[in-house]
């Protein structure tokens, strides 16, 4: 995927290296390498980097890409799947990694303003010591920034009780396509003035606006958490649990499903204890206050049980809830020695629409002969969908992969959860969105980004000529 290679002129360098110091802009090719690519694998080598410290330079560097039409990348850590910071038009990525600090944090109106660069474990670790924290946990975490997981509205399994990154963040300070500070949102829990911009920014992928500063929404962290796994004969006993545990009161934190073909390349990497005829797999958390706690996790546990529940755990120890925990901890090692080329998509549908959702993936897989393997948070209904995919087997794989999207979207589903669009996914939004809405996106695009210098390629397709 790699560009030709384009000169930047030399006013747009020697303008660069002034506003962030010639130590902080890299342009050697064997230096900006690294900065091609994100953890889809996918990779283009951007013409040059810089490193900013500090709102006003990414203001001023936008200015000075938007003067020149130079494409502009925003970057965090990489860690994202889907190829969204991968410079396609090369031009310039901007590190936003050195912009890690927490610039305010207001425990009695629970809120904190951190910028980009910040880890999601680091501003968990500092509003933490104060008893709260900000609902995100990507699985990632230690080491994706909070700009990336604004940027793809990243989530995490805590969203079934918690919400998303939209549902947690009052406002932004930003800078647009066109080098032009805007401050979205609020400091309040309320607030209806104007339309929700940060709500429109969230989710982006850096195509709109680059974050420069968040206001994120804490929350005051439960005192006590009671961890359940329960393991059912087949997915269609577990969709069914999962739906009763959604429509009682007490809402778990955490709901994480596993299917059959996980759970037993998960026991060939490491032996799990798990009962003879294991088609499916629920990890449940319920948190809160300690009084009452039991209580509320029985009740649970007794919406968790139908005709197919084969074993229902509870931990009593912190140990315990790390031995229950072992079965999801399991799959990432086992499946990246199985296929280090996975496809790794993160669908999700309706939470009835489960079991059709598994039935047909299995169907698929053995069409194609490609092996599926699915896990994830089955309060939302977003499914990681794995294709165990060979290098010899990519053909036959991404054909597969177009007929998963089709069978998601007959589900009345949706193509990303919390990955993004990206590349990935970028050719298929079209089968989501009908014309009019792309029409409208492309046209709010503009006005935020007047050049289209903002993260070219990503997220919508290419206007049709005409």
């Amino acid at each position: 995927m790699n560009v030709a290679a384009v000169t930047l002129p030399q006013p747009f360098l020697r303008r660069l290296k002034h506003i962030v110091g010639a130590g902080n802009c890299r342009t050697d090719p064997a230096d900006c390498w690294a900065y091609g690519y994100d953890n889809s694998k996918r990779h283009a080598l951007p013409q040059a980097v810089a490193f900013a410290a500090e709102h006003d330079q990414v203001r001023e560097l936008a200015g000075l890409c938007h003067e020149f039409e130079v494409p502009l990348v925003a970057r965090g850590r990489g860690t994202g799947t889907t190829g969204a910071t991968t410079p396609i038009q090369g031009g310039l990525v901007l590190s936003l990694e050195r912009m890690d600090r927490l610039l305010e944090f207001s425990p009695d109106n629970r809120y904190a303003v951190a910028q980009p660069g910040m880890t999601n474990e680091a501003l968990q670790q500092a509003v933490g010591r104060a008893g709260f924290f900000w609902p995100p946990d990507p699985t990632s975490s230690a080491f994706c920034s909070i700009g990336g997981n604004l940027a793809c509205n990243a989530a995490g399994p805590r969203a079934v009780k918690y919400g998303t990154p939209r549902d947690n963040t009052l406002g932004l300070r930003a800078v647009t396509g066109a080098g032009k500070e805007i401050r979205t949102g609020v400091f309040t829990t309320k607030g209806v003035v104007g339309y929700d911009l940060t709500r429109l920014i969230v989710g982006s992928e850096g195509t709109l606006a680059i974050i420069t500063e968040a206001t994120l929404k804490l929350t005051p962290r439960p005192e006590a958490k009671h961890t359940l796994r329960a393991v059912y004969r087949d997915v269609a006993a577990a969709a069914r649990a999962v739906a009763a545990i959604m429509a009682q009161p007490v809402a778990p934190c955490t709901l994480e499903f596993i299917d059959g073909n996980a759970l037993k390349l998960a026991q060939r990497h490491a032996p799990l204890g798990l009962p003879e005829g294991a088609g499916a797999l629920l990890m449940i958390e319920v948190d809160g206050l300690k009084a009452g706690l039991a209580e509320a996790a029985e009740r649970v546990g007794q919406a968790a049980g139908n005709d197919g529940l084969l074993d229902l755990s509870a931990a009593a120890t912190w140990d315990e809830a790390e031995h229950l925990w072992q079965v999801r901890k399991a799959l990432s090692p086992a499946l990246r020695q199985v296929a280090p080329l996975k496809i790794n998509e993160d669908v999700v549908v309706p939470v009835t629409e489960l079991p059709a959702l598994i039935a047909g993936l299995d169907e698929l897989s053995a069409k194609h002969g490609i092996p599926i393997v699915n896990f994830g948070h089955a309060g939302n209904g977003n499914i990681h969908v794995n294709l165990l995919a060979q290098p010899q087997d990519m053909e036959r794989a991404e054909r597969c992969l177009d007929e998963v999207f089709g069978l998601v979207l007959r589900l009345r589903g949706t193509l990303s959860g919390e990955h993004g669009v990206g590349l990935a996914k970028r050719d298929y939004v079209d089968r989501e969105l009908d014309a009019e809405s792309m029409r409208l996106m492309r046209a709010v695009k503009a006005q935020f980004d007047p050049k289209g210098i903002l993260n070219p390629g990503k997220m919508l397709p290419a206007a049709p000529c005409g």
